[in-house]
């Protein structure tokens, strides 16, 4: 069967929209009568940017909060509204004034959306989070799909653990920073993780988004939404090893004090080819921070 977006299915596509069909029920729909699951979600959001660009919002109600049904949740506030974390620049600007901080951009793809970046914190900024993290470390968890929990992961090799966003002046200071750098309200991201991995330790490949098929979704998704965007932070240089790795681009970012990635994902799905791992520390240790950003206020 060749699948073609034609301009029939693109009306289809906004007229269940503007009826209040959900967007994942529109996609359900597509897959139902057929189409290649990546290649209906491709096209269900291109026609709805290209309609949001063309005449506004569609339907009566924000997007956000889309209705829900038992086993599929919302694509994500940047699906419909296009609405994502982002770092501004101004046509070739390779310098960023944060305020209080200037920040290089390194280098960048579009898609993925994927940007590193040089001196986003001081070396003593560095250090000051990971003496501050040093004594709260557990094993790192992932969360657990089909609860919503946590649990521990063999995939995940790691020591970690959250600050309260707000809790110290130094916290305060890096969440404002990363904010007016990813035009993103401090209060849309989670609290800060800072993790260790010491040598032989690793993060296999992932993606950061909640899987919409899984049954504790709903119950993540309560506390802000769909998380859109993750900034990853290296507090340290391991000797040997750590990079951040994106195996769908053929890309590894090396850990750099101070240094950091940014990537974002418009929809919870592997098109996005945000998938990403931390590669086994080989020599000394790593210590990142990470900050992820949801649709909304979390809670």
């Amino acid at each position: 069967m060749v699948q073609a977006v034609t301009p029939a299915l693109r009306d289809w596509i906004v007229e269940q929209t503007v009826a209040g069909f959900a967007p994942e029920a529109v996609l359900a729909a597509m897959v139902d009568a057929g189409w290649e699951t990546d290649l209906a979600a491709v096209a269900l959001e291109d026609t709805l940017r290209e309609h949001l660009r063309r005449r506004g919002p569609v339907g009566a109600t924000p997007p956000a909060p889309v209705a829900q049904t038992a086993n599929r949740q919302p694509m994500g506030a940047g699906a419909l509204a296009g609405r994502l974390p982002e770092i501004a620049r101004d046509g070739a600007q390779s310098l960023l004034d944060l305020g209080d901080r200037r920040v290089a951009v390194l280098a960048s793809l579009s898609s993925p959306r994927v940007v590193v970046l040089g001196g986003l914190l001081s070396a003593d900024e560095c250090e000051a989070l990971i003496e501050a993290a040093r004594s709260r470390l557990a094993r790192s968890l992932t969360v657990q799909t089909l609860t919503g929990g946590e649990e521990l992961n063999p995939d995940r090799t790691s020591n970690g653990m959250f600050f309260n966003r707000g809790e110290s002046d130094l916290i305060r200071r890096i969440e404002s920073r990363i904010a007016r750098l990813l035009n993103w309200p401090v209060e849309n991201g989670e609290g800060m993780q800072v993790l260790n991995y010491p040598v032989g330790a690793e993060y296999k490949p992932h993606f950061d988004y909640f899987d919409p098929a899984e049954p504790g979704t709903p119950t993540i998704l309560k506390r802000g939404g769909q998380r859109l965007g993750t900034l990853l932070i290296y507090l340290n240089e391991p000797e040997r090893g750590g990079g951040t790795t994106f195996p769908d681009v053929g890309l590894e970012v090396a850990p750099q004090r101070g240094n950091a990635v940014f990537f974002s994902y418009d929809k919870p799905h592997p098109s996005t080819r945000t998938l990403h791992g931390g590669a086994p520390v080989l020599a000394g240790e790593k210590w990142v921070a990470t900050k992820w950003l949801r649709e909304r206020i979390f809670e």
